[in-house]
């Protein structure tokens, strides 16, 4: 095999499981005889290059060996660090490209119309100033979106999915999931015991903008109920449940989990701040608010808990470890072979590497005939049979 030179990134939120990726491309590249090259601050890192200062070449570009690779996976984040970057949507260029003239559009979210540049053209000439052949892309919807335009401008890129989310396309799993699930089930059991002592109802708050994979499989393990975006569910009907659940519960509390998308009937989502590279707005909690109505409807005191950034950091456990590990020497394995808009994924339980998703398609979502039981508001817990570990085949 001719001796490639691979680009590295990882992009938007950090997962635990991050550092395992990079260290098993590097690994796998110097088996062999390849170069990988570390970028720096996500899809940042490609277009705030500049290669006339040092110090920016020092702030974005890190040359990865064996040697500085061989801890990284011990740790969680990504020692690369990321940034929400969209190149496609950029408000304001870099300083030292002032003056440059970028494809611009008219990009509106949330009522407010702003005028942004497509710097595509500068990331390809960084690319190229780089010697890269390959670049493997690290993130969820957002990232891979940038990812798959990339790829349709010709230059090669390989993807690999990581969101607490789990709502990538063409992949059943996503790197960050099982960590986010473990560290969520901890915390509801330790807060039990809070709950109980006070004989209340507690709220939990958990990512998941769009999907409710997080709330559902942490009610799952739980065995709590949850409210997912996929479903509106009746307000009345779930406080009715929870009450219900504390009267029956010897140590009169009860539980529920709530995805930061969730809704109910007559209820719209709050957001504020200013939108992300993508259009994200940060969502008021869902959990303060169904608190208010709870007291508001029966007069119930509530203990209203975030599980959000607290999920993502520290160290992935074994299933993170080893999927990241293993999606990352997958990616190699695709570059040996000259494949290229593909991504490392989990299909039907199995490893495989499917298309980069179409962006237009948006996040997967909860199938909720198969998966959420929209009469008791909790995951279903029937028809296993036959299923691959994470029950979803999409």
């Amino acid at each position: 095999m001719a001796k490639k030179r691979i680009g590295i990134l990882t992009g938007g939120g950090d997962v635990p499981g991050l550092n395992s990726v990079i260290k098993s491309v590097v690994y796998r590249g110097y088996e062999n005889d390849c170069e990988v090259v570390g970028i720096r601050r996500g899809w940042e890192g490609l277009t705030h290059l500049n290669f006339d200062d040092p110090s920016s070449v020092e702030r974005y570009v890190l040359p990865l060996t064996r040697e500085n690779t061989r801890t990284v996976d011990r740790t969680g984040g990504t020692f690369l660090h990321s940034s929400r970057t969209n190149p496609k949507k950029m408000k304001s260029v870099p300083d030292f490209l002032k003056g440059t003239s970028f494809p611009q559009a008219e990009s509106t979210k949330g009522g407010v119309t702003s005028i942004v540049n497509d710097m595509s053209s500068q990331v390809l000439k960084n690319l190229e100033t780089l010697k890269l052949d390959y670049l493997v892309a690290i993130g969820g919807d957002d990232t891979l979106s940038y990812a798959a335009h990339l790829d349709r401008l010709g230059f090669k890129v390989v993807c690999i999915p990581k969101t607490m989310d789990n709502d990538v396309r063409n992949t059943e799993y996503c790197i960050g999931f099982s960590t986010a699930i473990t560290r969520a089930m901890d915390a509801i059991n330790r807060q039990r015991t809070t709950v109980g002592s006070h004989e209340r109802i507690g709220i939990f708050r958990i990512f998941g903008r769009d999907a409710g994979y997080t709330a559902l499989y942490t009610a799952y393990v739980t065995s709590i109920r949850c409210v997912i975006p996929e479903y509106k569910v009746n307000l009345d009907k779930l406080v009715d449940l929870l009450i219900a659940d504390k009267k029956g519960n010897p140590s009169q509390y009860s539980l529920v989990v709530l995805s930061e998308g969730a809704k109910w009937e007559g209820y719209t989502v709050m957001e504020y701040g200013e939108p992300d590279a993508y259009g994200h707005r940060k969502k008021a909690s869902v959990g303060e608010a169904l608190s208010e109505e709870i007291k508001k409807r029966v007069k119930e005191e509530t203990i209203v808990s975030d599980l959000t950034y607290d999920l993502r950091g520290g160290d992935p456990d074994f299933v993170d470890k080893l999927v990241a590990s293993t999606f990352g020497a997958m990616a190699f394995d695709a570059i040996i072979e000259g494949k290229s808009g593909v991504m490392s994924a989990l299909m039907d339980g199995k490893y495989t590497m499917s298309p980069i998703p179409d962006p237009a398609l948006g996040p997967r979502h909860v199938d909720l005939e198969t998966m959420y039981n929209t009469e008791r508001y909790r995951p279903n817990y029937a028809n296993k049979i036959g299923l691959p570990i994470f029950f979803n085949k999409q």
